[in-house]
């Protein structure tokens, strides 16, 4: 194998190649990336047996053929090479080598065969369904903060996608818990997903995911089943195992009775919460609300740094209320709010919260209380 290749366009290909390769394998070959040259271009593929990712960039093969390199050595040279290099990759298929020559420089990097790299079949995937580039980023921003890195309670570990119907109207639904913050965000159902089943995305997919819709415009093309999802992009596919798992009720953890409505400008709140949290204890990180007649109160305070507190006006005119919420769960939640106003809704000082985006009425946040 014989190929020349623009510096950027494999540095943008490995980018998001290695990030899926684990720093350590107890399989030698899962540490390299799979590199296949043809008269189209070249394909990187790289795979930790639940996720598979493959990446086609433009270059020039002299000679077609597949070799295995390093997948994070490879990066790394790439990275430090000059912008504007154009790099040559030369494997002779009879020697354990691959020589990486840009300019002046020249490395060579052991390589494996390729005939013991793992192969991720797919299955067939029945439900195919196309979601534009800035809808799925939407649904995997809003969600997948609350996503739990609990690893006991596995099920939890990912963001549940589902179909639900609201009023008669069928509707995808992106939900992510923890156990202390839930996240819910409906978007139309697009066609061809009706009687697709509830799967959960795990979290390292969800995460490799994002990177790659950051550099899409067009549709993305979505096809499952019960057990595997793929991602297809321009120039880029990325398939997952789902989590085997039940994803848990969660419409029971979502209050209804919830008639206590703050209103308050989100920036403005924030910045707030996040001033009056330095003060808070590292572990606990938290923050006391006191809300009264149009007045909010925040307070924080622990043995070492002392105390803080600092007055925002809102909208209310329900009863007083004292509640203690997490900083940082606070503020993940604020930043979701994509309007001028966050409404707060409030059954009392040892319920969880309901938080809404008062612009967009598709996502819904609950909070648990804590005590402070």
């Amino acid at each position: 194998m014989k190929l020349t290749i623009e510096r950027a366009a494999l540095l943008r290909s490995l980018n998001h190649i290695q990030s899926v390769v684990e720093r350590r394998n107890t399989i030698p070959i899962l540490a390299n990336v799979l590199v296949e040259a043809d008269e189209s271009g070249v394909n990187l593929t790289a795979t930790d047996m639940d996720i598979s990712i493959v990446e086609t960039a433009e270059a020039i093969a002299s000679a077609p053929g597949s070799t295995t390199a390093p997948a994070h050595t490879l990066y790394d040279i790439v990275r430090k090479l000059p912008d504007g290099s154009q790099i040559e990759l030369d494997s002779d298929g009879e020697s354990d080598r691959l020589v990486l020559s840009a300019g002046r420089s020249r490395f060579t990097l052991a390589t494996l065969p390729t005939a013991d790299f793992p192969a991720m079949s797919e299955g067939d995937l029945p439900h195919t369904f196309a979601l534009p580039a800035d809808a799925l980023r939407a649904l995997v921003d809003r969600t997948r903060f609350a996503i739990s890195t609990e690893e006991t309670r596995y099920y939890l570990n990912g963001i549940y996608l589902h179909a639900v119907e609201l009023e008669g109207v069928p509707v995808m639904r992106a939900v992510a818990t923890d156990g202390h913050r839930l996240a819910r965000v409906e978007m139309p159902m697009p066609e061809g997903a009706a009687g697709m089943p509830g799967i959960i995305i795990p979290r390292k997919a969800v995460n490799e995911l994002r990177k790659l819709i950051d550099e899409c415009d067009n549709d993305i093309q979505i096809s499952l089943s019960d057990t595997k999802i793929r991602f297809g992009f321009d120039g880029a596919v990325l398939t997952s195992k789902l989590i085997d798992g039940t994803f848990p009720d969660y419409e029971k953890v979502i209050p209804v009775g919830n008639d206590k409505l703050l209103e308050v400008d989100c920036r403005q709140f924030a910045e707030a919460v996040d001033r009056v949290a330095t003060i808070s204890t590292e572990r606990s990180r938290s923050v006391k609300l006191e809300i009264s007649d149009n007045n909010l109160t925040l307070s924080a305070s622990s043995p070492d740094a002392g105390s803080a507190t600092e007055e925002i006006e809102v909208s209310y005119d329900k009863e007083a209320i004292e509640i203690g919420f997490n900083s940082k769960y606070l503020l993940d939640i604020a930043q979701q709010v994509e309007g001028d106003t966050a409404q707060v809704l409030f059954a009392d000082g040892a319920s969880p919260a309901i938080v809404r985006d008062s612009a967009d009425s598709s996502a819904l946040y609950v909070l648990m209380p804590m005590r402070v």
